[in-house]
């Protein structure tokens, strides 16, 4: 938020004061407190303590002169004692959207319960409910997830800071100040300290690594599930022929899992990814780059190429001008059997409509989780004594909507000198700290930020080799969610604990 109290004289709105109440009601709260056990995949027996509570935040930030309340942000923590008198490191867990809450890491993966789901995406059939998970993050650290304001149950205090806290800086700031808080009234500061983000989480999850640096609290480790630094990576759009590069090899390997490639490229995904991965780096980029100059023979060459890669019929890439974006995929893939391919999760196709039109209705691939995460995790939150009397909002599309993606005096979904991105932020902060490292996740069947724009991302990392070496990027065999799956469950767990062990010598 601003570093100087609010100062404006206009009368509050009887809705501000309504929403002012409601928040200062969540704050009023006694924290919930419960314990829990869980056996870890060692065998080891790990007992925790869970602490529910809302966190104020205010114009000037937690210190004396702090000016109005601007939200009031729900937060759930996990604790260990100390064996040996030690800080515990502490890890901040949030997801993404804009407007997800933070069930999603927090059921999924991170904390000490989760919710099973169908290793191959598919959407279990109910009742849903959690259970233990022996490979909870809980071993090596202790676990405060996050709900932004306008997700979970987290709310603002007024219209005025619902606007700034829904957009890239606002958002920031605000988390800052959660951190901060969440230290001070848990008397943590001194603890080392690790951040994980999801999807947008990436996006803010970058932002936030140079500006808790910039309040004195350097991260030890930022951790990237999914990563959406770089938004040019992502977004199609007019004269942003960058996605269509992107995107292909990513195309490739789930076009081979569907069984649409033919001869050598349906062999394996390995063999599809390193035939669209050779193919974007020594010919599509220059065919994009040529635009209406490329001559009739290359012209054919290259939609025959892309045609094979991505299974999808020679007409069409001769039509969409050999820039195939996602909705055409995801719409077109599977169009002879009447099927919708899914986003965030392409393993998981959907039916189409009788009249198969390309209306995006639902992305098949993410409401396979929502009713079993959503419906899980009021239950587990009821079993811990957190009140559910109000709407616990587990993805807000008013959020989505509302959100301002410029930064700085920056407006609309681009900022002023091109897409909204935090890469930049993440470079600042590691040049800064000497000690931050920086564990990147990606899952091959994400297709709302494909692994292979995450490698361009952290690509145009803008600080010297010795500081890149300590960015580690793993890659997993399913979805956005990819740790739904059991064996990217596991391996992910490995990875972080090796991905530990080499920044503490070990």
């Amino acid at each position: 938020m601003s570093d100087s109290p609010a100062t404006s004289t206009k009368p509050e709105s009887d809705g501000d004061k309504r929403q002012r109440e409601r928040a200062e009601q969540l704050l009023a709260r006694a924290p919930v407190l419960a314990s829990g056990g869980v056996t870890l995949a060692s065998g080891r027996r790990l007992d925790y303590a869970v602490r529910a509570a809302f966190v104020p935040v205010t114009q000037g930030g937690i210190d004396a002169q702090r000016g109005e309340l601007q939200a009031a942000v729900f937060t759930i923590a996990y604790s260990v004692p100390a064996g040996d008198g030690t800080p515990r490191p502490v890890c901040f867990v949030f997801n993404g959207g804009p407007g997800s809450a933070s069930i999603w890491l927090h059921l999924g993966a991170l904390g000490p319960k989760r919710v099973p789901m169908n290793d191959d995406g598919s959407m279990p059939r109910a009742p849903y409910a959690v259970v233990d998970n022996p490979l909870t993050w809980l071993e090596h650290f202790d676990l405060v997830f996050i709900d932004p304001p306008h997700t979970g149950f987290s709310l603002s205090a007024s219209d005025a800071a619902r606007k700034t806290l829904l957009s890239v800086d606002g958002d920031v700031d605000a988390l800052a100040e959660v951190m901060r808080g969440w230290l001070a009234s848990n008397g943590r500061f001194g603890a080392p300290l690790y951040l994980a983000g999801e999807s947008y989480g990436t996006t803010r999850g970058a932002a936030l690594a140079d500006k808790m640096q910039a309040h004195g609290l350097g991260f030890e480790g930022v951790i990237l599930v999914s990563c959406a630094m770089d938004l040019q990576s992502l977004i199609f759009a007019p004269r942003n022929d960058l996605p269509y590069a992107l995107y292909l090899p990513g195309f490739a390997n789930v076009a081979q899992y569907h069984g649409r490639l033919k001869g050598a490229l349906a062999a394996s995904p390995e063999a599809a990814r390193a035939a669209a991965e050779a193919f974007v780096a020594e010919d599509y980029l220059t065919a994009l780059h040529a635009g209406s100059r490329l001559d009739g023979r290359a012209r054919s060459r290259i939609e025959k190429r892309i045609a094979e890669l991505t299974g999808l019929p020679p007409a069409l890439v001769q039509e969409k001008n050999l820039r195939i974006n996602d909705q055409c995929f995801f719409f077109d893939a599977l169009r002879d059997e009447g099927r919708i391919v899914g986003r965030l999760e392409a393993r998981v196709t959907g039916p189409m409509a009788a009249s198969r039109t390309r209306e995006w209705e639902f992305d098949p691939g993410i409401e396979a989780l929502v009713a079993p995460y959503t419906t899980a995790s009021l239950a587990y939150f009821a079993s811990l004594g957190i009140p559910t009397d109000a709407r616990y909002e587990v993805l807000s599309l008013e959020v989505n909507k509302a959100w301002n993606w410029g930064r700085g005096s920056a407006e609309g979904v681009r900022e002023a000198n091109g897409f909204t991105c935090t890469s930049t932020d993440l470079a600042r902060a590691l040049r800064r700290n000497p000690h931050l490292r920086v564990f990147v996740a990606s899952g091959r069947y994400d297709l709302g930020t494909p692994y292979s724009a995450s490698d361009w991302s952290l690509a145009q990392v803008d600080a010297p080799a010795e500081v890149l070496a300590r960015i580690t990027h793993r890659y997993y065999d399913a979805g956005h969610m990819f740790y739904t799956r059991t064996a990217d469950l596991a391996q992910l767990k490995t990875d972080l604990a090796s991905w530990l062990g080499a920044g503490s010598g070990a």
